[in-house]
């Protein structure tokens, strides 16, 4: 930044030097021989005088396109990186943010503020800093040989610049509260069109097209007219600068006139002033743009220090798990959670699941069965109670390493552009080959990879859309099973495939769940039935706990939808 500010200061200076030239010449061919370089330099011939000036005129026009060049690559650069910086520190924050933070949120208006806005702050560095650099030094520079010329011209010409400050700070805090509104609008926009792809199954299954244009034509109308107030503002700007530039300029061209007609100044330095006074005054009409360019990237700045700014609610614990030492003895004591501005998910719960034991939750539809897993991941923190790994609180874990001893695998599968082979090593970067085949051939998806045209080289597009549900849930198995963690979370895994492969997945997951502790969240009972321990969960409470035949034995909640999934009356 000091070396792009230095070579911007030079390059002004540079480019300020021409009509100080010409004042030279002018003064060369009006006086000869008594010209000021005769009198200061020594040089008494016209044309050897010219012939300096030339190789001078040369010389400061390399230097100042060199300078150009130079603090054209620096701000660049500066910019690039200022942007490619600010947006690895709030993408890497939002990661950090816990999961109750991201139910508040628009992923498009996140992606307007890591897309839109870090880039409004790089066209700022880009020009606009450059900008405000070369009008100040113009403005001191020109002010100070103004000065030395003619204190009273001077006046003229620097006297119209404080009217255009201060016009800038008022436009400034006017425009201010536009943009933040087009900023706005921009994310509900870019929400609106990312939902929309998402979803464009859904909206041609349902043909709903013309509803979903019409959607977006109202976004971005708003957007439009956001802008347009803003433009109207904004576009005032020039043209009043202009009008002050206009003062200046005219006071400088008739009074310097005069008294150089009175022979109070060299006709040189009448030239020079004239020279310079559009050197000074003309890029003050570009400030508009600067400054609408600065705000711009202020309003877009705030938005991103906002979003840095955002504090984490979840506090990281000191202690780092070894995984290969973990047990998996799991305890939830007298714990209770809701979500913001919710009743009570979970109520009071108290449950203990053994090392090494397959445990079993089921339940309706927001009994809580989801909640248990991600209050374990630590994705939220109970409200009251307490959850232990062998022994620790999880509050005192290190999240990553909590983490790193789960497996997990749910029924949105999220998968990612690349390869089959990239998205079974997900998250082991060092597997080998030999690993994430056995991974595969141990979630039944082998034998379809195969099949695929480039078998585990095969890309499967973003979100895996190139494969069906089925086969997706298998990679995503693969993947945990890949993961080798000592605590299995299955939530509702087997839900997209057919009934042939989840007898075969079924199989292999007996077959991974030795040794380890897992946790089964089901609606269909007999992917559970054979598990060490069920519990039924009715409004985040334990109704009933034991293993398939007690339950039954009981005859109460779990005997009933028994029944109803086996066609039993």
């Amino acid at each position: 930044m000091w070396l792009a500010t230095l070579f911007s200061i030079l390059n002004k200076i540079f480019d300020l030097a021409p009509p100080l030239l010409i004042g030279a010449a002018v003064d060369v061919v009006v006086k000869r021989q008594d010209s000021v370089l005769s009198e200061y330099f020594g040089y008494s011939d016209p044309k050897e005088q010219l012939i300096i000036l030339s190789i001078l005129t040369v010389i400061i026009w390399v230097f100042e396109s060199l300078f150009e060049y130079i603090y054209g690559v620096l701000w660049r650069n500066l910019a690039q990186t200022v942007q490619h910086e600010i947006r690895l520190d709030a993408y890497s924050h939002i990661q950090e943010l816990e999961m109750a933070w991201f139910s508040d949120q628009s992923k498009g208006e996140l992606m307007s503020i890591l897309n839109d806005d870090i880039n409004q702050l790089e066209r700022f560095l880009d020009k606009g800093a450059n900008e405000l650099l070369q009008v100040s030094t113009t403005v001191i520079v020109i002010g100070a040989i103004f000065l030395y010329i003619s204190p009273t011209i001077a006046l003229y010409s620097i006297g119209a610049i404080p009217v255009i400050v201060i016009g800038s700070f008022m436009f400034q805090s006017r425009i201010a509260p536009r943009y933040l509104k087009v900023r706005k609008n921009v994310g509900l926009l870019n929400a609106l069109l990312s939902n929309n792809l998402s979803g464009i199954s859904t909206i041609k299954s349902f043909t709903t097209e013309e509803l979903e244009i019409e959607r977006v034509r109202k976004a971005s109308q708003a957007y439009r007219e956001a802008n347009r107030d803003a433009i109207r503002l904004s576009a005032a700007f020039v043209p009043l600068i202009r009008m002050a530039i206009l003062v200046g300029f005219t006071g400088t061209l008739l009074h310097g006139g005069l008294i150089t007609l009175d022979g109070k100044m060299a006709i040189a330095s009448y030239s020079v002033m004239i020279f310079m006074m559009q050197r000074l005054l003309w890029p003050l009409t570009r400030l508009g743009e600067t400054f609408d360019l600065y705000q711009r990237a202020m309003v877009s700045t705030t938005r991103v220090l906002n979003l840095l700014e955002t504090e984490l609610t979840i506090e990281e614990g000191e202690k780092v798990l070894d995984s290969k030492k973990v047990r998996g003895h799991i305890k939830y004591e007298n714990m209770s959670f809701s979500y913001p501005e919710r009743d009570e998910v979970i109520s009071g719960l108290n449950l203990e699941i053994k090392p090494g034991t397959t445990q079993a939750i089921v339940g309706s539809t927001g009994s809580g069965k989801t909640t248990l897993i991600r209050l374990l991941l630590r994705f939220h923190d109970p409200s009251s109670g307490n959850i232990f790994l062998d022994g620790d609180e999880i509050k005192e874990l290190k999240v990553k390493s909590l983490r790193s001893s789960i497996s997990l695998v749910t029924q949105t599968i999220i998968l990612f552009p690349g390869t089959v082979m990239q998205n079974i090593a997900y998250g082991k970067e060092d597997a080998t080959e030999e690993e994430i085949v056995s991974s595969a051939k141990i979630a039944e998806a082998h034998d379809f990879i195969m099949n695929l045209p480039n078998g585990y080289d095969t890309q499967i597009g973003e979100g895996g859309h190139k494969l069906s549900g089925g086969q997706r849930q298998r990679l995503s198995i693969a993947r945990a099973v890949l993961k080798d963690a000592p605590i299995l979370i299955l939530d509702e895994a087997t839900s997209s495939v057919d009934n042939e492969t989840e007898e075969a997945l079924q199989k292999s997951l007996e077959t991974i769940s030795k040794d380890r502790t897992t946790i089964v969240i089901a609606h269909r009972l007999s992917t559970i039935r054979h598990s060490d321990s069920i519990i039924v969960l009715e409004s985040g409470k334990v109704v009933e706990s034991g293993n398939h035949e007690e339950l039954l034995d009981n005859k109460l909640q779990y005997y009933k939808l028994w029944n109803v999934q086996t066609g039993v009356r």
